[in-house]
Order: C-alpha cells, then structure tokens, then sequence
C-alpha cells in the first residue's frame, strides 16, 4: 500500500515512533560480513520519539532536542539526516526538509533510540513529499541505514533473523507492562559485541551458525502466559554487558527482588526492562527500584503498540 496519504502539499509532517526492547536476543557466528548472525524477538514499546519534517527549499536539516539531545549530532552522523538524505536521493526529490527530532528514548540505550530517528524520519519525509512509497519500500531503505529501523516502521511484536532486519510478525496474546531502568552509562553497541566475542572464546564456546528462538518462549508469547514469558527472556549479550558494567547487576538484582516476572538488558544495554503482571504491579515495581536509589531513572512502558506513525 502507498504511503502517498491525500494530504495537498502538507507544510509539515510529524511522526510519533516507539522504543523496543528484546525479549530474546540470540547471537550467532561472526558472518562473512563482520556482522553476527542473530535471532531476536522485538517488542515495540510506549516510549515514544517524534520526528517532525517541514518543508525546506532543496537541503536536508536537523535538530535535536529533548533527552540527552547533546548526544547527538545535527548532521551527517545523525540516522534522522541520513534515512531522509538516503530518500532524497533515492527517488530524486528536487525538494528538502528540516528535521526536528524530540528524543524521549535513550541515547545509545538497547532501545534503538537512533533507528527510530530514522524510520520516522523516512515516513515523515514520505509523507511530505507525496512519494509514492509502500510501508514495504520504507522497511527495505531502512534496513540500509540500520537494521533496527524496518522494525520500527513495522511496529507489534516481530521475530527478526540475519542482522535483526528480516522480520516476521510473531504471534502474543495480551498487553505486556514494563517498567525501564535507565543508567547513565554509556555502552557502544561495538564494544559489547567484542566483549561477548571475547567471553565465547575464552569459555571455548562453538557459536551456531544459526541462531534459533527458544520454542517455549515463542509458546508462551502465542498464549498470552506471561509468566513463562518472563522466565524464558534471553539476551546472549547480557552478560557481556554486565561485565563491562557490572553496576547493572545491582539493577537486575533489585527488579527480581522486588518481585518481577522476568528482568533482561535490552539489546546491547544499558536499558534494562523488567517484565510486571500487570500495569499496577508495574507501578508498585517502578516504586520499589525508585525507593532502592538505584542508578539513573525508571519509567512504565507497555507493548505491543504500533510502529511508526503520523500524529
């Protein structure tokens, strides 16, 4: 389906995208590329970034504002710029749009904050121009700027295999509550991925070639049983993460001492979700981290939700 909505030449466009987390994040052998090979499942979040396109007389421009938005840069390293450079080009737009990012998810954080900059940034743009582009089209450009970002446009709860960007929609009953533990520390995605090589050589540890979901998690998703579902979240990176910062073994020991279904770094940290009953044991959670001073902020999420979309 075209995204070339009937808006008559829109002044400006703004598109509301969510955060993920991973339920399951299991990593494979190094392939040929540099890259390893994955098995994730994501689940789109109520943490939201916006990004807002208007109409600007041939250049592509962006500004960041709102969380850690010093952080990030305004320009050609930003993924905001890049997805709406990359569509400019991509289907020869004589025209140009000024990006106004608002970050509300974290910076470098596991909830692929950047990617999500980038898919709203290609709908925005989409939109702005009156492209003739399918939701399709979007996910395959966006996959060449991160492999996060189809995802983002998709939204819901997806199996995601190669490098997260071959995406099927996994089937989960019910609403999931979270709550989020946001540190300050800083993790390259990078640097978490060669302590997790490091850690599987030393324990002489044989990657498979092909990652795979653990059945009884993908179960438990289809049946709404979301206790099964918090003993069975699995993120392969998770211990490389906590070596570098062993701080967040505070944090994940706090949240199961609290009471918490299941709890699990996200991607490649340092987010770290933990899974509640119920939008009230969230709250009761969200208070219980708050009241142990754990480092940084907690916040409640709640998902499935759609993936990105106009506002």
């Amino acid at each position: 389906m075209s995204l070339a909505a009937s808006w008559d030449d829109p002044a400006d466009v703004r598109v509301r995208v969510p955060g993920k987390i991973n339920l399951a994040l299991c990593v494979g052998a190094r392939r040929g590329d540099g890259f390893h090979e994955l098995a994730t499942i994501f689940q789109a979040v109520s943490l939201y970034d916006e990004v807002t396109a208007t109409a600007d007389q041939g250049r592509i421009s962006c500004e960041v504002r709102g969380t850690q938005a010093d952080r990030i840069g305004p320009g050609a390293a930003n993924l905001a710029y890049q997805a709406a450079d990359l569509l400019k080009r991509e289907y020869a737009v004589s025209e140009g749009a000024h990006l106004v990012v608002e970050k509300r998810l974290p910076v470098a954080g596991g909830m692929a904050g950047g990617s999500a900059d980038a898919a709203g940034a290609l709908l925005a743009c989409a939109r702005l121009w009156g492209l003739d582009a399918s939701l399709e089209d979007l996910m395959t450009r966006g996959a060449r700027i991160g492999a996060d970002v189809p995802f983002l446009l998709l939204g819901g709860c997806a199996l995601g295999l190669g490098k997260g960007e071959s995406l099927t929609s996994a089937l989960v009953r019910g609403q999931f509550h979270w709550v989020l533990a946001f540190t300050a520390i800083e993790l390259s995605t990078p640097e978490v991925y060669a302590r997790f090589d490091q850690l599987a050589s030393t324990a002489r540890r044989t990657l498979p070639r092909t990652p795979l979901i653990p059945r009884p998690l993908m179960m438990a998703l289809a049946s709404g049983d979301q206790s099964g579902v918090g003993r069975l979240l699995i993120n392969d990176l998770g211990s490389a993460a906590c070596s570098i910062a062993p701080q967040l073994h505070a944090t994940l020991n706090a949240g199961r001492a609290a009471g918490c279904l299941g709890a699990i770094v996200s991607g490649s940290g340092p987010t770290i979700a933990f899974l509640a009953a119920s939008e009230t044991a969230a709250a009761e959670l969200a208070a219980a981290l708050a009241s142990e001073e754990i480092p940084g902020e907690v916040c409640q999420v709640s998902g499935p939700v759609p993936g990105a979309a106009v506002v």
